[in-house]
């Protein structure tokens, strides 16, 4: 008798440097954290600031706006998980404030995502514990 497996997408690791950000994803809130003596933003979470070494970095709420520096269309699933989405764009987002993250990227014509493109913020839930952070093209 076959099992009834579920196959799933691969789910982030959720660190102790990493709680606060998948919390405020869940509150469909996109978080980076801000250095408390210099100033800078960063992305991903860290204990030290990686620009002056401070201890003290605090999360804050982004715009949840950016563009789009760079990106690859899926047309290949990884995993029996991903083919639904098929094809897909993974981008590297660069948020207003400036730091850079990974995500996947939402148009309804992945042909048409272009360098420079404006995203914003959306949230896709994988399961009941794990929302993520999506970027979607102003199409």
């Amino acid at each position: 008798m076959a099992e009834n497996i579920s196959i799933i997408k691969a789910l982030p690791p959720i660190t102790p440097e990493s709680e606060e950000f998948w919390a405020a994803c869940e509150r469909g809130q996109l978080l980076i954290q801000q250095c408390d003596d210099c100033g800078k933003f960063q992305f991903y979470p860290r204990i030290l600031c990686t620009s002056c070494g401070s201890a003290s970095v605090t999360w804050i709420e982004t715009s949840g706006r950016g563009r789009i520096k760079s990106f690859t269309i899926i047309r290949r699933a990884v995993s029996e998980a991903y083919e639904p989405d098929v094809p897909y764009v993974i981008g590297l987002i660069e948020l207003d404030e400036g730091p850079t993250m990974m995500s996947k990227v939402l148009a309804s014509d992945v042909s048409a995502v272009s360098i420079g493109q404006p995203v914003a913020v959306s949230f896709e839930r994988y399961t009941e514990q794990v929302c993520v952070p999506v970027f979607r093209v102003n199409d």
